[in-house]
């Protein structure tokens, strides 16, 4: 009998450790950690897709966090660059039970582990992830460190770095994902300035259904907006902390009733906060595939993609009409204004990973850019008669 040996050399043992101490063994994958001593941290959330781990890797939202996987089987099916959602990854590390250690899949051009690797993006396998879950769950979301850890030393290293990590509260990190420079994508019939707040090229793939979107940095005043001479306004997804976003908010204040507006995620707080609303941190955020929410309107149960770990205070909002609940612990879901051209959801309508449910809402974002500008741009636009037209 032949021995064969792996050329492979074995995995370095590694530990998360969490800001209140609690220690979780693992070994050490995808990237070495470049920072001093080895060491990675970041607000530690757990997400429970059950597929689209690279889509969630790659979400700009997960900026200053470390995903934990609920899942126990990652990278089963490898890796390719069309189900990036963003030029590269921006979370802190990721946190899974098993790395699957082959792939399986016809569109696959790597695996995750070299995929982590090639990104600069550390990771931690054979992590109890369950007992992370539950911990994470009792007790919030707080901040972690992982790295290399093979002896007592390591650990309070581990622990020191968890203790000095801020966390994502107060934080600006919209800076850190948005665009430099603005850009084009779609070629839908409307024209649409998208706020890119760390938007996903899922967004812009459905917004290019409905419009030429031209996505502009974060920090675009209004009058630069305004003077693109848009159909209408998106305010997209990011990462962090909403109060952290004011110049959004502040261009807000000068958009608003000039342009129709549709806001998601993030897009929700900031459009919250611009019209006197309050924000404030869930427990351990919604970051799922499966999250149930009901249209008040029509009693309707969508199935919908969330990522967030702030949220608008129900009822403190003047003005709207909320129009979405969350039917696990009852925070707002969506809120639409009585006198403004301006409505917004918390969860992702894209849904890239995720249900379609929601989908439609780029169309009624389409609605409400035909009913403000009236049958003659609409016409002008999508070529209906401008006497049918409403």
């Amino acid at each position: 009998m032949t021995t064969v040996k792996s050329n492979l050399a074995a995995p370095a043992p590694g530990a998360l450790v969490l800001t209140d101490g609690t220690a979780f063994e693992g070994e050490m994958i995808g990237a070495p950690i470049e920072t001093p001593g080895g060491v990675a941290s970041g607000e530690v959330v757990f997400n429970t897709v059950m597929t689209g781990y690279q889509e969630v890797i790659t979400d700009p939202s997960y900026a200053g966090q470390i995903i934990a996987f609920t899942y126990p089987h990652i990278g089963n099916y490898g890796t390719t660059p069309n189900d990036a959602e963003s030029r590269r990854p921006y979370c802190r590390g990721v946190v899974i039970r098993d790395l699957a250690r082959r792939r399986s899949n016809w569109r696959a051009d790597g695996d995750l582990d070299a995929y982590l690797a090639r990104h600069g993006v550390a990771g931690i396998a054979g992590v109890d992830t369950r007992r992370l879950t539950r911990h994470v769950r009792d007790y919030g979301a707080m901040p972690g460190a992982f790295g290399p850890a093979a002896d007592d030393e390591a650990l309070e290293r581990l622990a020191a770095a968890a203790r000095a990590e801020p966390g994502t509260a107060g934080v600006d990190l919209v800076g850190e994902v948005t665009t430099a420079e603005p850009y084009t994508a779609g070629d839908g019939p409307w024209r649409v300035v998208a706020y890119d707040l760390g938007i996903k090229r899922a967004i812009t793939a459905n917004l290019g259904r409905i419009a030429t979107v031209e996505v502009v940095p974060a920090a675009t005043p209004a009058d630069a907006v305004l003077a693109r001479e848009p159909d209408g306004v998106f305010l997209s997804n990011g990462p962090g902390d909403p109060q952290m976003a004011g110049g959004v908010i502040g261009a807000l204040g000068d958009l608003l009733g000039k342009v129709p507006i549709f806001g998601i995620c993030l897009g929700q707080q900031v459009l919250g906060l611009a019209l006197g609303g309050r924000s404030y941190k869930l427990p351990f955020g919604h970051h799922g595939g499966n999250v149930p929410v009901r249209d008040e309107s029509t009693g309707r149960i969508e199935i919908t993609s969330q990522n967030h770990n702030f949220a608008v205070e129900s009822g403190s909002v003047p003005g709207v009409d909320e129009t979405h609940v969350c039917l696990n612990d009852g925070s707002l879901e969506g809120f639409a204004c009585r006198d403004l051209p301006a409505f917004a959801v918390q969860y992702h309508p894209e849904a890239s990973p995720g249900p379609h449910d929601s989908r439609y809402l780029f169309d009624r974002f389409a609605d409400l850019m035909s009913e403000f500008w009236g049958p003659t741009r609409t016409a002008q636009r999508i070529g209906a008669d401008p006497g049918g037209a409403g």
